[in-house]
């Protein structure tokens, strides 16, 4: 799967869970065309700006709510 894949996936269902952040970190090390970079920062922005939600992040705030 490419970036550019997983960024649609994301975007459409407004949800990147932690598997598909880690086949991204994956991808990322490897040489990408100028599509799937300028695809994760359109991931990243809508991330920033709440459109998109990270299950990461999610199971983060729950850990953080526990203590």
């Amino acid at each position: 799967m490419r970036i550019r894949e997983i960024v649609q996936q994301a975007i459409a269902e407004q949800y990147l869970t932690v598997a598909a952040e880690e086949q991204l970190r994956q991808l990322l090390t490897t040489k990408n065309d100028r599509e799937d970079l300028v695809a994760f920062l359109l991931l990243q922005q809508a991330v920033m700006n709440g459109s998109v939600q990270q299950q990461s992040r999610e199971s983060l705030y729950q850990k953080l709510e526990r203590v």
